[in-house]
């Protein structure tokens, strides 16, 4: 039985130690800007699409990488022998899986590379990655590993709450209207994946410190019931890293996870909820 790879893409948003440890592959998706695409992680920082949204008062456009981009990536496993099992965004979200059969097919092997929709993002894809990297050093099979990460993927929970609207408005997806109301009241909601799609769970009121505070202590049944493998705190820029300090503190001061993560959100996901975003994610059990 030959070496099982396992492969994601840029928006697991893992952390370059987990990366090297496991040697996962990852494929970057695309940031649009100023009609030039740039790979994510590869080309662009999270502090540059601020920057440039902030100037132009839009924010880029993200796209699934290229077919030939994930071709060159494959080839080397397809020369080695190895079989690869590919764990993705969102196929709600983005039309990467996709991508992957293609290019697999292309160069004729599809027989060897498995493409599971996450039905998730950011460190929700990464929870299940690990999974899986861990089965896959385990010596399980790659049939194994597929049927373990489908069956378990919809236990995975992941959620953020987001300092402002603004980005979610620049990029249409909420109004205007909502984003001004937001700021007004204060109001700092509670975002959470759900069957592979994003939407509002709960909103909270007050600044974003005491807000995030709240969302970790209306998650601790929930915690203390999870999966103690590991938990992520993931984050994209803040201005404030003493509140990741706070919440990982809170998490280790639970004594049940083996793990307490941290990651910095990627391109793709800051593009979207911008700075000052910050989730706890987890498996249930």
């Amino acid at each position: 039985m030959g070496k099982v790879r396992i492969l994601s893409d840029s928006t697991c948003d893992l952390t370059k130690a987990q990366i090297e440890k496991h040697e996962i592959g990852i494929i970057p998706l695309c940031i649009i800007m100023d009609d030039k695409s740039y790979y994510d992680g590869l080309e662009v920082t999270p502090s540059e699409i601020f920057a440039w949204s902030n100037k132009n008062k839009t924010t880029p456009k993200t796209s699934a990488p290229g077919i030939e981009k994930v071709i060159e990536i494959l080839k080397p496993y397809k020369e080695r022998g190895e079989e690869v099992i590919y764990i993705g965004i969102s196929e709600d979200m983005s039309t990467t899986c996709n991508v992957i059969r293609l290019a697999a097919d292309e160069i004729e092997y599809e027989d060897k590379v498995h493409v599971i929709n996450s039905m998730n993002l950011s460190t929700g894809i990464g929870l299940q990655v690990l999974r899986a990297a861990d089965m896959a050093e385990a010596g399980k099979s790659a049939e194994e590993i597929v049927t373990a990460i489908e069956e378990a993927r919809v236990d995975v929970r992941a959620s953020f709450v987001i300092d402002t609207l603004v980005f979610l408005s620049r990029g249409g997806r909420c109004s205007s209207v909502t984003a001004l109301l937001a700021s007004t009241l204060k109001i700092k909601p509670r975002i959470a994946v759900t069957m592979g799609k994003m939407g509002v769970s709960k909103k909270y009121h007050g600044n974003f410190g005491k807000s995030l505070l709240r969302y970790v202590h209306d998650m601790e049944e929930d915690l203390l019931a999870a999966d103690p493998t590991r938990v992520f705190v993931t984050h994209s820029e803040m201005d404030d890293p003493a509140l990741i300090r706070e919440i990982v503190d809170y998490l280790k001061e639970l004594n049940h996870f083996k793990e307490v993560c941290t990651s910095d959100a990627g391109c793709v996901i800051s593009s979207h909820c911008g700075p000052n975003c910050l989730g706890v994610l987890f498996y249930a059990k």
